[in-house]
């Protein structure tokens, strides 16, 4: 039994969708999408957050999903296998997965991280990162908009947070606006902001600018590559480039960095650094360590600095491939930045190497980092690869964007 539509639906009949026999496969395998090409037969238009239930080719329950008629992903699946009820106590034992899945994890010193990673936690397509007493929720898919005020009833019944703020991916904000009043950055409970919200990540403070920022506010996602950054960054003259707001470079300065130069094209992001170091001004190694802001591209700075060495280098460029068609030209991007970076390395200094390019495989990213050390004529060390942090789980391919690579050249 599949339920949880409105009662103004009770009379229409329930959305029924076929599949081609290769979806019905990928669907069995595990995998959270069902592409709108897939669809081989649909009993009547769907609504988006319509629940889909989907048949196979003999007429069996497959599975049900959210169902988005604007999406190429026509529909996200919740559940897979045997029918069941889709209520109100079936949202909040998705939720209580998704919060044991952290336990343990933070202490008192990290109130900044995931709480819900979107498909990988059974929630396709959401997404819910904690700033403190701040709760971020962010939606993909206009599918979610009906159920909006259930979700955000369920979260705050269950943690409690002093407000909730919902952000909208940029292709659902018009059709959200238009047909549920709602903006991208509107409180949807608790007082409002002036500004951003400050949060601990490993005790050190920074500021999330959750109603207008990029992703959620901050790049929580980096936190285990910065912790190993700051690891390694004891002595060294350390750049950080596209640097945004100055994560990676004030983890260097706890770790006893001699130097450190944020380097990156935004000026807001800039400003950013500034007011995150100046949050952490009474930090002692702060006092001695250089901080130097460079307003510039990093591609064409690092091309056209070949003398200035530094002994860690920290490459986290944007994605550089946001569609398939992007990705040969994405890989041959990434080896020519890590040429450019380890120009710069003075003997014996460390290339950090990342890449968010969810297009690009963590293979074809290794390797052409890879390929352009060995090209460089220097000996390298592999010290060691990354990939998704512990609360941001990535359980099936398109999910695996986030990798970085460590070198000892």
């Amino acid at each position: 039994m599949i339920t949880g539509e409105s009662k103004e639906r009770e009379r229409v009949p329930r959305l029924r969708l076929r599949v081609t026999a290769t979806a019905e496969s990928v669907l069995r395998s595990g995998h959270p999408w069902l592409f709108a090409d897939s669809v081989r037969e649909q009993n009547r238009a769907g609504e988006a957050g319509e629940l889909a239930v989907i048949y196979d080719r003999k007429d069996r329950f497959l599975g049900a999903g959210l169902f988005d008629p604007d999406s190429p992903i026509r529909v996200r699946l919740l559940h897979v296998g045997k029918p069941r009820a889709i209520d109100r106590t079936w949202w909040s034992e998705r939720l209580t997965r998704a919060l044991e899945a952290r336990q343990g994890l933070f202490d008192e010193h990290t109130t900044g991280f995931r709480w819900i990673n979107g498909e990988s936690d059974g929630w396709p397509g959401l997404v819910l990162d904690r700033y403190d007493q701040t709760l971020v929720l962010k939606l993909y898919t206009a599918a979610w908009l009906p159920r909006l005020e259930e979700i955000a009833g369920l979260i705050t019944e269950r943690l409690g947070p002093e407000r909730i703020v919902l952000r909208l991916s940029r292709n659902i904000q018009e059709y959200a606006k238009r047909q549920f009043g709602k903006a991208d950055g509107v409180i949807l409970s608790g007082p409002p902001l002036d500004g951003p919200v400050t949060f601990l990540e490993t005790g050190l403070r920074f500021e999330a600018d959750v109603l207008r920022g990029q992703k959620t506010g901050f790049f929580l996602d980096q936190r285990e590559n910065r912790r190993q950054v700051e690891a390694l960054a004891r002595g060294r003259e350390v750049l950080n480039a596209f640097s945004f707001s100055g994560g990676f470079s004030l983890y260097a300065v706890r770790g006893g960095a001699r130097s450190v130069t944020d380097l990156d094209l935004s000026a807001h992001a800039l400003a950013g650094a500034k007011r995150n170091f100046a949050l952490n001004a009474t930090n002692a190694s702060a006092a001695s360590c250089r901080h130097e802001m460079v307003q510039a591209d990093a591609f064409e700075w690092l091309k056209q600095q070949p003398g200035h060495r530094f002994n860690l280098v920290i490459l986290d460029p944007p994605s550089l491939a946001k569609r398939e068609v992007e990705r040969p030209g994405a890989i041959r991007a990434y080896g020519g930045l890590a040429s450019s970076g380890i120009e710069h390395l003075a003997p014996g200094g460390i290339l950090v190497a990342c890449s968010c390019s969810a297009h690009v495989t963590a293979e074809e990213f290794f390797a052409a980092v890879r390929k352009s050390a060995a090209e460089a004529g220097r000996k390298f060390e592999e010290l060691r690869t990354t990939c998704h942090a512990p609360d941001h789980p990535a359980t099936f391919k398109e999910a695996e964007y986030l990798k970085a690579i460590y070198l000892r050249v």
